[in-house]
């Protein structure tokens, strides 16, 4: 595959040391370090360090990511919570969910872990969940469905979901659509208004280059006013600075399903990565990405090995996974080569971002073919 790659990605290599020492190429589980997010934690330290206890102006950080990741999906700002990880905001929607007429929850089994745990916890207040394929999805809403759960990308393969035709059937029968958008958001351009999904969800650790402990939840408009969740916290409330212990007053926007204190220097960091990832372009990413995966896909035919990721660009995310007859075996013996790889569910996972480069794929395909014995 042949692409123009724009000079903003080609200069963005430079903003992140570890390419200085190894071969990073691991960005499903964490983004690499940049120069702007190591900035932006010394400026969090040093405005704590100077001013003692700034919380008006942490407060206003807080409402500056809302709004960064606002514009990162199309959305308004209080249709965003802001959340400590992607389980606090799920488990807070979770907790507002009413089973008692439509107890059904629908989760492909393509999910990360924290979905279907969350969802399997609601059986204890009456929700009945069902675990299908992601071909079966479709088949399995109806009348009964209170809940349709899907990733967007799945951690274990790579394949994307149809999201729009599962939200599609998920509103004809009137069943809230939750999307786990983990693994694509800053791989490829996400809009809320063409989704057609009820809520998303996304964190900022892997491909926006922010930190662990940040993350965030996005309700289509309105929705907020009709749920009230159970599991909350201060930053929840209509007023935080009213300090009310004696009544429970939501907020009547998507703060709500936020909890207690906000990860101040998460927020700083995942500022600096939401920033620098549309600096350097998400769509202009895409596609330089694809073009590294066409490489590393061919690259894996050509050793014998098992490519189990979609070859379809559009039904693929960012990573593509190699299937191993001792994935860890593999992703170490990798490791000692100098390049950062990792796996799951018996496959290599190979993960490229913006400060990837065609050589780093040939490093990859040089380790394999060092390794061969370790390709299924």
């Amino acid at each position: 595959m042949t692409s123009v790659v724009s000079a903003s990605v080609k200069g963005c290599r430079a903003r992140f040391p570890i390419f200085e020492r190894l071969v990073y190429i691991n960005s499903c589980s964490q983004g690499a370090l940049s120069d702007s997010v190591r900035a932006a934690y010394d400026d969090y330290l040093t405005g704590w360090d100077d001013r003692g206890a700034p919380w008006d102006y942490w407060v206003e950080r807080t409402e500056a990511a809302r709004g960064a990741f606002a514009r990162l999906v199309n959305a308004r700002p209080d249709d965003v919570a802001v959340t400590t990880s992607l389980s606090a905001g799920v488990s807070a929607l979770a907790s507002a969910i009413d089973f008692r007429t439509r107890p059904k929850v629908v989760i492909s089994d393509y999910e990360f872990p924290t979905i279907g745990q969350i969802w399997h916890a609601q059986q204890l207040r009456g929700a009945e969940v069902h675990v299908v394929p992601p071909e079966r999805v479709a088949e399995a809403i109806d009348e009964r469905t209170a809940v349709v759960s899907i990733t967007a990308v799945c951690y274990r393969n790579g394949a994307r979901l149809p999201v729009e035709e599962i939200a599609r059937l998920g509103k004809e029968v009137g069943a809230l659509v939750l999307l786990d958008a983990y693994q694509a958001i800053g791989t490829y351009p996400l809009d809320v208004t063409q989704l057609g999904v009820d809520a998303l969800a996304a964190g900022v650790l892997k491909y926006l280059l922010g930190s662990a402990g940040l993350a965030f939840m996005w309700v289509r408009p309105g929705l907020a006013e009709e749920l009230t969740p159970t599991e909350t916290g201060w930053f929840a409330d209509r007023d935080i600075f009213e300090m009310a212990h004696t009544r429970y007053a939501p907020s009547p926007t998507a703060r709500r399903f936020q909890s207690g204190t906000p990860p101040v220097p998460s927020i700083y960091a995942g500022i600096a990565g939401i920033e620098l990832m549309q600096e350097i372009g998400i769509a202009a990413t895409r596609e330089h990405v694809n073009g590294l995966n066409e490489r590393l896909i061919a690259g894996a035919d050509e050793l014998g090995g098992t490519v189990v990721t979609p070859r379809d660009e559009e039904r693929r995310g960012a990573l593509v996974c190699i299937a191993s007859t001792d994935a860890p075996a593999l992703v170490a013996a990798l490791a000692g080569d100098g390049i950062v790889t990792s796996e799951r569910d018996g496959n290599l996972r190979v993960s490229a971002h913006a400060y990837n480069t065609a050589e780093d794929v040939d490093a990859v395909l040089a380790g394999l073919a060092a390794h061969r014995g370790l390709l299924e």
